[in-house]
């Protein structure tokens, strides 16, 4: 009887094993591939797009913010010559 448990337990361990090592294969292999499946790269491509939308978005804003303080401090030079 333990002999039949010793074979069982090496023959599980040996599975075990292949199907660890097959996994690892085959996850170097997708990692060298690039790994990202035609839905992962087109939400990263709407993710990309959108956060280049907000990028310029800010930069406009920026570009308003410095017309304001600009107009402002005009404004306050004006009232200091009075």
């Amino acid at each position: 009887m333990h002999g039949v448990m010793i074979v069982s337990i090496i023959f599980g361990g040996l599975i075990l094993c292949l199907a660890i090592l097959g996994g690892t294969i085959l996850m170097g292999i997708k990692i060298k591939k690039g790994g990202l499946s035609r839905k992962d790269q087109r939400s990263q491509t709407e993710d990309t797009r959108m956060i280049q939308e907000i990028y310029q978005g800010l930069e406009s804003m920026e570009k308003r913010i410095e017309s304001l303080e600009t107009i402002i401090l005009r404004g306050r030079g004006k009232d200091d010559e009075r």
